[in-house]
């Protein structure tokens, strides 16, 4: 089964980064976003990806040529040009880059995306997006109930610190750090989606989480796999800082691998 990665959005919220790249390649350590996003799926053994581009994307274009140069030691020979890597740590991923349109809606890019695969079973996620999520139970949980389409949702980390105190307005309690699952379920991305699924996207205009969706639940054919561990978008530079900083103390929740 193939990873569909959608790459092409403009990233507007963070533009201090993605004024100059593309969302997926915003630095966390020093791998990219779209990296980790990878490796996640590769701890499961999904090891093909279909990364749809737009917005600035030949960047993404750039590093996946230059994978092995930009991540392993090299001896370059100045006088007659020749490079030589000295400790291949490529990984044995196999990554299609296809040219989706800058402009194109997410609808769109998946639409196009299950052209490129001829309309097999996929799995679809963004491009900001790092979860603990364990693929195979996913991939279990689509297989167990037959319908069209799965949406992994998740239970965000507050933004904000909480103050609980009792009817005599003593605080009681005060807590600095996020916390996790203290508001509802939402879409955290981390699909797995039947070839049928394209039938309900109406254009390349079309933004997936729209219409789509809605009209697969009309039909009855979207369900809801409950990721209860960890997730996290990228959004806004806190974000970025804050997923810096796990992955600086080792704590990076999404380091499974």
């Amino acid at each position: 089964m193939k990873v569909i990665i959608l790459a092409g959005g403009k990233g507007t919220r963070i533009a201090e980064e993605s004024q100059h790249k593309p969302k997926p390649m915003i630095m966390i350590g020093n791998k990219p976003i779209i990296w980790h996003i990878m490796k996640i799926y590769a701890k499961y053994n999904f090891k093909e990806f279909v990364i749809t581009l737009g917005y600035k994307g030949q960047a993404i274009k750039d590093y996946f040529i230059n994978y092995q140069y930009i991540n392993s030691d090299l001896k370059i020979n100045l006088h007659n040009k020749e490079i030589e890597i000295l400790n291949d740590i490529g990984e044995d991923w196999i990554v299609n880059l296809i040219e989706t349109g800058e402009e194109v809606m997410t609808g769109g890019r998946i639409k196009k995306a299950f052209e490129f695969v001829n309309r097999e079973t996929i799995m679809a996620t963004y491009g900001d997006g790092l979860a603990d999520i364990n693929i195979n139970k996913l991939i279990e949980f689509h297989k167990s109930h037959g319908k069209l389409a799965t949406i992994t949702v998740v239970r965000p980390t507050s933004r904000f610190g909480e103050v609980l105190f009792n009817e005599g307005s003593k605080v009681t309690s005060f807590l600095e750090k996020p916390l996790k699952g203290k508001q509802g379920w939402i879409g955290g991305g981390f699909y797995v989606l039947e070839p049928q699924v394209a039938d309900f996207i109406e254009s390349m205009n079309t933004p997936f989480e729209s219409s789509p969706l809605e009209k697969l639940c009309e039909a009855g054919e979207l369900m809801a796999y409950q990721h209860d561990g960890y997730w996290h978008p990228v959004d806004v530079i806190r974000d970025k800082i804050l997923l810096q900083s796990l992955w600086d103390q080792n704590k990076a929740f999404w380091k499974i691998w």
